[in-house]
């Protein structure tokens, strides 16, 4: 066994140096992944995690064992490989992942042009779902090799991107007034003109209605992103597969919430319903998600952002309280005490906002 180990040691050690290990394909450059060089990494991966696993079924290796086997060493360093293989790979595709979700905050502005022929869909997505829609299916081969051993660092990148992908799109302003593609002719054609003849003749037949393009609304873009993720192999250790469960619950339920928010009522009476339909909207979503969504939609000018209601700038509000999903929990009870103390002393009544935070708040003591 140590020599087994020394070889695949020495094996690897050639393949890390390599500058292709790392390399990963990004929109500006396709090609195939894994490539030779991963594939061969891989496969040493694939070979330590299956030894281990005879490892874990005949208890070797493991500190309780009286027999004295000697495989603790051995059962670390098969460990130490594959982890070696499958971390730096992980880390690569997360400096790729993490800018195209993080740009998911800022509207797509991207002319709407005539749509092909060929192309039935009459949404155009934000040009990161159309990247994740290329780069996805490529990534899940690799990550799929990391959901035994390496399930921390999975854990960590989907984690990560699921919670890159909330803050993003809870932050996103709605863009409702983008110019529409008005003429079917480019600019510099004349019209034509139908002759008497042609004017007596009737159609062959009724012509098609034209395609309308529209921008993909927040809540359609994470439609489509919960879509490309949720088929991502997950860790299977039961405490990281447990966190990533519930980080993805909260992409599959914010669409509802972002759809939800948009009918907007002010009235008393109308607002003790939509407030409780919030509630119930938002269970599976962090409370610091489910907040600007809201404050965004019944809140005025001078109430729509969290930090400016704190009295802070916007990147200390989300350096001290939207770095995780750890970090944001702690911060929940805090910032809606205080942010209902602010509302309850405005002049103008926000009586969806405030009923909602109310619940929100008793749940939270309840917890505790």
């Amino acid at each position: 066994m140590t020599v087994l180990l020394t070889n695949l040691s020495g094996s690897l050690l050639l393949l890390l140096a390599s500058p292709l290990f790392l390399t990963v394909p990004t929109m500006s450059n396709q090609f195939a992944f894994p490539n030779p060089v991963q594939a061969h990494a891989l496969a040493i991966s694939n070979f330590c995690e299956e030894l281990l696993q005879v490892f874990e079924e005949l208890s070797l290796g493991i500190d309780a064992d009286h027999r004295g086997d000697s495989l603790r060493s051995i059962r670390d360093g098969l460990i130490s490989l594959v982890k070696r293989i499958i971390n730096p790979l992980i880390s690569a595709i997360r400096v790729e992942l993490i800018p195209l979700v993080e740009a998911l905050e800022i509207p797509n502005i991207s002319p709407v042009m005539k749509p092909a022929p060929s192309n039935k869909s009459s949404v155009i997505y934000h040009p990161s779902i159309v990247a994740l829609q290329t780069l996805m299916p490529q990534y899940a081969k690799v990550l799929i090799a990391c959901t035994t051993t390496s399930h921390a660092a999975l854990a960590s990148l989907l984690i990560s991107v699921l919670w890159k992908s909330l803050v993003a799109l809870s932050h996103r302003v709605d863009a409702k007034s983008f110019k529409k593609h008005r003429d079917a002719f480019p600019a510099n054609t004349p019209p034509m003109t139908p002759s008497r003849f042609a004017i007596k003749l009737p159609p062959s037949r009724p012509s098609s209605p034209p395609t309308v393009l529209t921008h993909a609304t927040p809540a359609q873009d994470c439609k489509a992103l919960y879509d490309l993720l949720v088929g991502v192999a997950r860790p299977s250790d039961g405490q990281a597969r447990e966190a990533v469960d519930e980080a993805f619950e909260g992409l599959r339920t914010l669409p509802d919430l972002l759809n939800a928010a948009k009918f907007k009522s002010d009235d008393l009476e109308n607002s003790q319903f939509l407030a409780k339909e919030l509630n119930q909207l938002t269970i599976e979503i962090p409370f610091l998600i489910s907040l600007p969504v809201i404050l965004r939609t019944f809140g005025d000018s001078d109430t729509s952002q969290v930090a400016s209601i704190l009295g802070i700038s916007e990147q200390e509000y989300r350096k001290g309280c939207l770095s995780g999903f750890s970090r944001a929990e702690e911060c929940d009870e805090t910032v809606g005490q205080r942010i209902l103390d602010i509302l309850k002393t405005d002049t103008v009544p926000h009586y969806v906002v405030t009923q909602w935070l109310e619940t929100e708040l008793e749940g939270m003591d309840d917890a505790s």
